[in-house]
């Protein structure tokens, strides 16, 4: 059972009861690994390596395990890609415009609806801790936060602009590009010429 519990968990990082149970792992044996300290829970129905050290994306990671079809988005890829020194205290995701919200106890959600295309358009796949995250790219996020500018303030939007043209985490072409996407290319003309 422990070959199995550990060529799991090094597959798939942190592991779901339904992506252990189909190695084989019943719930019982789940529970008595975790009382006996081989195995951590990490949250409701996750659970990781008993040396698992959480990092600063750990709340990202337990969110694309329960919600997979999730994006990523606004201040929570801001922080991301550290474009921003705020920390959100809710993680933000999108969903296509029909989609339920998932629903969990932690962490604390919020949720915004973006069209097909804008679901599509600009979103990243990374690995963290073994786990595929879908995030929006630089570029998408700050047009995404001028698109959302009465969620997430002006202000934000503008800071996000400014770090990501100075930093060179995106170039005008591809927010341009991002804006026409999100239809908010007149709202940020201004806003791009003044920084060209």
């Amino acid at each position: 059972m422990e070959g199995r519990l550990r060529k799991v968990l090094r597959k798939v990082g942190a592991a779901r009861t339904r992506e252990l149970e189909q190695a084989g792992i019943t719930r019982t044996q789940i529970v008595r690994l975790v009382s006996a300290g081989q195995l951590q829970r990490i949250g409701r129905g996750l659970y990781a390596p008993a040396d698992y050290q959480g990092t600063e994306h750990s709340a990202l990671v337990a969110v694309a395990k329960r919600a997979p079809n999730i994006v990523f988005c606004l201040l929570t890829a801001l922080r991301f890609h550290e474009i921003t020194t705020q920390s959100p205290f809710e993680v933000w995701i999108a969903i296509a415009n029909k989609d339920h919200p998932p629903r969990l106890d932690y962490p604390p959600l919020r949720t915004v609806r973006f069209s097909e295309a804008s679901l599509r358009y600009g979103v990243e796949v990374r690995k963290v801790e073994g786990v595929a995250l879908r995030i929006t790219g630089p570029a998408k996020t700050v047009a995404d936060c001028f698109k959302f500018r009465n969620k997430v303030g002006l202000d934000v939007a503008l800071d996000a602009l400014r770090e990501v043209l100075r930093e060179r985490k995106a170039t005008a072409d591809e927010l341009w590009r991002c804006a026409k996407v999100n239809r908010v290319a007149n709202v940020m003309r201004p806003y791009l010429e003044a920084t060209a």
